[in-house]
């Protein structure tokens, strides 16, 4: 799918009328078009009206990684989802049906938490900062786990490498389609560390909490290959071929909205001890975090750069 052109006029989403189209000066501008005028930095929007998908590109200026701005973005998106729908209520024809998040460039799908600021702010002893930058990822990443609190089927399209943050956001979607060379991983205990972001909620409900907490505590690095076999994800795709995979997918659901049931409400609760001073706590263990940040930099991810000797793993 070729990106659709943006507008220099932004068209406000905040004064929809409940017309399928979108008056500006009169003149009525369809839906598509209003989301394509939209203004981010680092995404890229773009909304299919064929499908009423609405697909979401993460094109980080700097580190691929959940940095504030990335983060600012993504709220801002977040709320202009829920703005349509509530002034589209009214209709039976919904005006978003599907949501799919990807990257750009594909070779790196996210790599998680920003670890430079992060360190800035361990250092600092900036209590307040870490707590707030948890908070954006969290809030975030919970919005996208309920699907908005909207009859939305969530998408991640992996193409590249999803660590830590970065797989805890795939896996927070009702369905992952992933191409083969695509890696996944939570590296976090490297380097003293712990996934942060709701790893343990979301894998247990995709495994078991056996193999979920195995998969925390050994910092591997998994194939999209491998993830397929034991469930994690849904489509595995030709390199090359991740959007062509996910168009399938959404011709193959037609009418049927809502592919997979994911017990949105039990437990929903319990995110909010995700967020826990433990994560504060936990990220005070520097260790091996200095190692990954020219990674970061350099966009080539903490795989390339990790400790190779034996770590001491605790249970946590």
């Amino acid at each position: 799918m070729k990106p659709l052109k943006k507008s220099d006029t932004a068209l406000s989403v905040w004064n929809a009328p409940s017309d399928p189209t979108i008056a500006h000066n009169g003149v009525a501008f369809p839906l598509h078009l209003q989301v394509a005028a939209e203004h981010y930095t680092e995404i890229e929007v773009e909304l299919d009206p064929d499908t009423k998908t609405f697909w979401c590109f993460q094109q980080p200026r700097g580190a691929p990684s959940y940095t504030p701005d990335l983060l600012r973005d993504l709220s801002k998106m977040q709320r202009s989802i829920k703005s349509l729908y509530a002034h589209f209520s009214q209709r039976e024809d919904r005006p978003i049906r599907y949501f799919v998040v990807a990257s750009r460039p594909t070779q790196i799908f996210n790599l998680g938490g920003d670890l430079r600021l992060l360190t800035g702010l361990i250092r600092t002893q900036n209590r307040f900062g870490l707590e707030r930058y948890a908070r954006a990822c969290i809030d975030v990443l919970y919005n996208n786990a309920i699907s908005y609190g909207l009859p939305i089927v969530t998408v991640a399209l992996v193409q590249g490498d999803a660590l830590g943050g970065g797989f805890e956001s795939a896996l927070s979607c009702n369905v992952i389609v992933a191409e083969k060379s695509a890696k996944f991983g939570l590296p976090e205990i490297l380097f003293n560390l712990f996934p942060g972001m709701g790893a343990y909620s979301l894998l247990a409900r995709r495994l078991d909490t056996v193999r979920a907490e195995k998969m925390i505590l050994s910092g591997r690095i998994y194939s999209a290959e491998e993830l397929h076999a034991m469930g994690l994800v849904d489509i595995l795709a030709e390199d090359g071929h991740g959007e062509e995979a996910v168009h399938d997918f959404l011709s193959r659901q037609g009418r049927r909205h809502g592919a997979r049931d994911r017990d949105r409400e039990d437990g929903v609760g319990l995110w909010g001890s995700i967020l826990s001073w433990r994560v504060l706590q936990c990220a005070c263990l520097l260790g091996g975090m200095a190692r990954v940040l020219s990674a970061h930099d350099d966009r080539q991810g903490p795989m390339h750069c990790l400790p190779r000797h034996s770590v001491r793993r605790r249970r946590v």
